[in-house]
């Protein structure tokens, strides 16, 4: 998996990720990521990248041309079967939202353009004619894109064999089984005056999964009811369900 980042402040990179697991990745050769200074891709002394809006407005907008000049770039130096299986993502408000799904979905490109968005916004065309995906990590608004981009780094690289020690980690994460994670705990079972719950010390192993999942079910209902009306549930986990006062969703085979 290949990550070209272009962004305005290539300063920022890599950041925390040099000394996380993904930083270990790269010196691995499991990822890459690149930067590519938007600036390089000016045509005048001052590197201008930005201009004032057509129509008046506050703010200044990322100009097109640095941006579509930067990503054919980058294009232009893959292969033609990387070239193919390319996505091309602005890092925006306006996106959608990112989460898990997404994240095994872009997982499978073969390269990652992430473009990072600053001040009021980037050019409309832009999005209309260079873009494969819009994306945002929440509904909040950054200085810009660059932490975004390193979320989304973050994310998928675990998701690329190799990059976490077993995939059964990446698969039984929170969220990524469409559940919240139930309860961890670990020694010493009684601390000062609070305990490990004796289920977990019994060595039943059936009964153990069977909490667990009754725990995951619970703190998600709590928490992101949401989660539950996409998640795969069982007939045993919507009787549970229902008997925590949850409504009647449809059980999935």
């Amino acid at each position: 998996m290949r990550f070209h980042v272009l962004t305005l402040f290539p300063q920022s990179f890599p950041g925390p990720l040099a000394d996380s697991m993904v930083g270990m990745a790269c010196h691995r050769g499991l990822i890459s990521i690149e930067v590519t200074d938007i600036r390089s891709h000016t045509h005048d002394s001052h590197g201008t990248a930005d201009d004032y809006q057509f129509g008046g407005g506050p703010g200044m907008v990322m100009k097109p041309e640095p941006i579509f000049e930067a990503v054919e770039a980058v294009l232009a130096d893959l292969d033609l079967s990387e070239r193919t299986g390319a996505g091309v993502v602005l890092l925006s408000p306006q996106g959608q939202v990112f989460n898990q799904k997404m994240a095994e979905d872009l997982a499978n490109s073969s390269s990652l353009v992430l473009i990072c968005g600053h001040y009021a916004g980037v050019d409309e065309r832009v999005r209309q004619h260079l873009v494969t995906q819009e994306v945002s990590i929440g509904d909040f608004v950054l200085t810009g894109g660059e932490l975004a981009a390193m979320v989304m780094i973050d994310t998928i690289s675990r998701l690329v064999p190799g990059v976490v020690g077993s995939m059964d980690n990446v698969t039984q994460d929170s969220i990524s089984s469409g559940l919240l994670q139930h309860p961890l705990y670990t020694r010493p079972a009684q601390f000062r005056d609070m305990a490990a719950p004796e289920i977990l010390l019994s060595g039943h192993h059936a009964e153990i999964e069977k909490w667990r999942r009754h725990e995951s079910l619970r703190r998600t209902l709590e928490r992101r009811p949401g989660l539950l009306e996409t998640a795969q549930l069982s007939p045993e986990d919507i009787e549970y369900l229902e008997s925590l006062g949850y409504g009647r969703p449809k059980a999935q085979s």
